[in-house]
């Protein structure tokens, strides 16, 4: 009788970035659930409506890439609200997800974020903390405008098992 061999060992810290990938797929399921006439509606006089929150998301990640870990950079432009649609959105924050994933893995082979302290475990937290502050903006921006998420969206952002 032939023996089954062991299940794969996953790679150390593979789950921390499994956590970023569902973040980033969360996060998409949250601007895929903004109503599309929300697109036409400007941002207030003052502060910052809700597609410049979401390409503030995407320009953080960059900043961080440029001080960490440039190569992972390359091809990666800074957003400008004005002139972002909803497609030039999302791939934006998908490019520079995936980007930040690799971040992440390169951190866990070395034991450190450069620029970051103390840990790439922190690093993470720290991350998903700031987008989930400004996801929440997002949601009091829509209402603000008179587009809130439908509660489908709001309820389903914190289905992470099926995203």
């Amino acid at each position: 009788m032939r023996a089954t061999p062991p299940p794969a060992t996953p790679t150390p810290g593979a789950d921390l970035v499994d956590t970023w990938r569902i973040h980033v797929r969360v996060q998409r399921y949250l601007l895929e659930g903004i109503a599309p006439a929300a697109f036409d509606v400007p941002a207030p006089g003052k502060g910052r409506g809700f597609v410049a929150m979401a390409a503030h998301l995407h320009n953080v990640r960059l900043m961080w890439l440029d001080a960490a870990a440039p190569d992972l950079r390359a091809g990666l432009v800074k957003l400008d609200a004005a002139a972002l649609d909803r497609a030039g959105l999302l791939s934006a924050l998908e490019a520079s997800g995936a980007a930040i994933a690799q971040l992440i893995e390169r951190a866990l082979e070395t034991g450190r974020v450069k620029g970051f302290k103390p840990h790439p475990a922190a690093f993470l937290g720290y991350l998903i903390s700031h987008e989930a502050y400004h996801h929440g903006e997002i949601g009091i921006e829509l209402s603000r405008i008179g587009h809130p998420l439908e509660k489908k969206t709001a309820f389903g952002i914190w289905e992470w098992g099926v995203r």
